[in-house]
Order: structure tokens, then sequence, then C-alpha cells
């Protein structure tokens, strides 16, 4: 389906800077000042994995977890999520943290 992990990589990317509204860090995070994957607004990381083929299911790495929240300490963001899908350009999904979660309740309950 892809040729690389770059390009499967990319197309995420550029998928979910659409629906978000957000920007794509340069080299995809890789480089000294830009870290993530993309930024939404001023306060959120995004961390995006994806598969090369589709898959039935999909593993976190909690490596993948803890360099996100180090990232997000790195660029002084207030948030960070790790979106995910399974290689198949079908529903995203994302993760964050209990803390935010809790807000994120609050936030909706106030509606």
């Amino acid at each position: 389906m892809y040729k690389s992990t770059r390009d499967a990589s990319s197309k995420q990317e550029k998928a979910i800077a659409k629906s978000l509204n957000a920007r794509r860090t340069s080299n995809s995070g890789a480089t000294k000042f830009d870290k993530g994957d993309l930024y939404v607004g001023q306060e959120w990381l995004i961390e995006a994995k994806t598969c090369m083929q589709p898959k039935k299911s999909f593993s976190i790495k909690q490596e993948w977890l803890q360099k996100m929240k180090e990232e997000q300490f790195a660029t002084n963001k207030m948030y960070s999520a790790l979106c995910f899908d399974f290689g198949d350009e079908g529903q995203r999904y994302y993760i964050i943290n209990e803390n935010t979660f809790k807000q994120l309740i609050e936030l909706l309950d106030k509606q």
C-alpha cells in the first residue's frame, strides 16, 4: 500500500492537520526545536502513529506516551494527545491522560 513508513505517516499527518486545522512540524518533529508531529492552536501537541497496512489491532507503547509528555514539556504545550488509526484511512482515535480527560468531562458537563 505505502512505499515507506514515512509515506504512511505523512499521509496521516496531512489528514489530521486538515481535520483539526493543525500545523505539521518540520521533519515530523525530528528537529531540535520543533517536537511532536502536529500543533493545534497554542496549547496542543499531537503525536501521530499509523500502520503500513490495515490491521485489526494496534499496540500502544509506553515509550511513545513518555516521549510525548517530554515533548509537551519541551514545547511548553498545555496538552498532548497520541493520535492513531488502524492503517485503513478510517476513524482516528486520540489518547489523552486522565487529568485532561477529567477537564474535558468538567467542560462538557457545564454545557
